[in-house]
């Protein structure tokens, strides 16, 4: 008897809604404004899906009406599929909107311990680090990217050696190179690495964003960086903000 399909289990790029305010007019509004059809990045998202977290809202949080939000997110061409973090309360209502439930984010803990047992845990994890797990792969793309262009360098960095041209987009999960001018939208860490960085010979992005902190050119950049050799990457102050900085020569 043949078999007409296969139920696997499958891991997925997703974006994350972080809410800080309750208050979903203003959110909506927040989002429309940035993302919306009139607004300053209408095309940033390509139905990508979305999960909703409620982690930095309070727990005693008022149980709020989801729909509204979910209409203004799928007319930024985003797709809400989860929630995480919320309260029981919270949560039931999002199940009956057609929500399901996303586990919480995993954050490692290093315990303090003694410095030997520090330095016999760096032998033992580096050694298993050189013999089974290979390095990060790279994309190279050597030709120009023209507007409405996309390259996603998936799971690894990306190298681009030609210009960026307005209206193109490079996205990779790992640091993006460009040496040329970089005047379309970069974004690095596309699946939460706070470690990537962007490079270009010449910065004049229309956006840049590193995992999911983003800035368009409506802040304009500062004349030290704009034009030149300069690098984005995150702060290292857990604020979610982006430090764009010379090469140095």
């Amino acid at each position: 008897m043949s078999v007409s399909f296969e139920i696997k289990s499958a891991q997925l790029p997703l974006v994350a809604l972080h809410l800080r305010s309750s208050d979903m007019a203003l959110v909506s509004a927040d989002v429309l404004k940035k993302f919306g059809p009139s607004g300053e990045s209408p095309d940033f998202f390509d139905h990508d899906a979305l999960v909703i977290d409620f982690s930095h809202l309070d727990a005693e949080t008022p149980v709020f009406d989801l729909v509204p939000l979910l209409k203004v997110l799928r007319s930024c061409s985003l797709v809400p599929v989860a929630v995480r973090g919320a309260s029981v309360e919270a949560m039931a209502a999002a199940l009956a909107v057609g929500l399901v439930e996303a586990p919480p984010e995993v954050y490692k803990h290093r315990e303090a311990v003694p410095q030997t047992e520090v330095q016999e845990t760096i032998r033992e994890v580096v050694h298993e680090v050189v013999r089974e797990v290979p390095g990060p792969g790279t994309m190279v793309v050597d030709k120009p990217l023209r507007s409405g262009q996309k390259i996603y360098a998936r799971g690894c960095d990306l190298v681009v050696l030609a210009m960026v041209n307005q209206g193109a987009e490079v996205v990779a999960d790992g640091n993006i190179h460009v040496y040329a001018p970089l005047r379309g939208k970069a974004l690095a860490g596309a699946r939460g690495n706070t470690h990537a960085r962007i490079f270009s010979l010449c910065l004049e992005p229309e956006l840049i964003s590193i995992a999911g902190v983003y800035r368009t050119s409506e802040n304009a950049l500062a004349p030290d960086v704009h034009g030149k050799a300069a690098q984005v990457r995150l702060s290292n102050d857990g604020q979610d903000k982006l430090i764009i900085e010379a090469l140095n020569n």
